[in-house]
């Protein structure tokens, strides 16, 4: 979809290229908001601008459904399914800079994850979901199939990582306060990974499908 969009001459190359500053813009706060939680970055230093991101991604968001509406009244019906699509993916991209403003306001309770590793698998968790974001906006470029298909794959067990650790600190309320955090903050990255995976999946999916990837395996047919 994405590369007949590329090279269409009919104004949508324009929205093509806002929907990508969006997806920039995500990976952005995305990182700004999960150094702030496990990276040690002071959310105070990363507040102002990370509002910022998240108001333009806002703001680019409405000039591509304002965009959309006024090509469907002069498009040829061909566009009419890549315009639906793009109303759909959009919407994901806009999600990632609404977790990450979640997973800011976590951080800003200073949460202590300092016991059985948790620190070092969510370093490694986040670091994996950012490179991941950086991949979906290459493969949003590159329409490879066959690296949307691993991407897919990838993301999708980071999914039922993300699920296993929250099924353990639900099921071990010994573990105090700073459990919730954890399991927000969990949350909150596996949210970010659905919406780009939903991004990606329209590479190799039809309209239809999309959004569905984050769902359980059995109940995507």
């Amino acid at each position: 979809m994405f590369k007949w969009l590329r090279g269409n001459q009919t104004g949508l190359e324009k929205i093509f290229a806002d929907f990508g500053q969006m997806l920039e813009d995500g990976r952005h706060v995305f990182d700004a908001a999960a150094n702030a939680i496990v990276g040690g970055t002071n959310p105070d230093t990363v507040k102002d601008d990370l509002y910022a991101t998240d108001r333009r991604i806002n703001r680019v968001e409405q000039e591509i459904r304002r965009a959309i509406v006024v090509h469907l009244t002069v498009a040829d019906r061909a566009d009419v399914p890549v315009c639906l699509a793009l109303m759909s993916l959009v919407k994901d991209a806009e999600r990632i800079g609404d977790y990450a403003k979640n997973m800011l306001e976590v951080a800003f309770y200073r949460p202590d994850f300092n016991h059985d590793g948790a620190v070092q698998h969510l370093v490694e968790l986040k670091d994996r979901a950012s490179r991941a974001l950086a991949k979906m906006r290459n493969l949003v470029e590159s329409q490879d199939e066959t690296q949307a298909r691993a991407f897919i794959a990838d993301v999708d067990a980071m999914l039922s990582d993300c699920d296993d650790h929250v099924d353990r600190l639900l099921s071990s309320p010994d573990q105090g306060t700073h459990a919730v955090a954890e399991a927000l903050t969990y949350r909150y990255i596996k949210r970010v990974l659905a919406h780009a995976l939903n991004i990606v999946s329209a590479i190799v999916m039809p309209l239809d499908k999309l959004d569905y990837f984050d769902e359980r395996p059995e109940d995507r047919e």
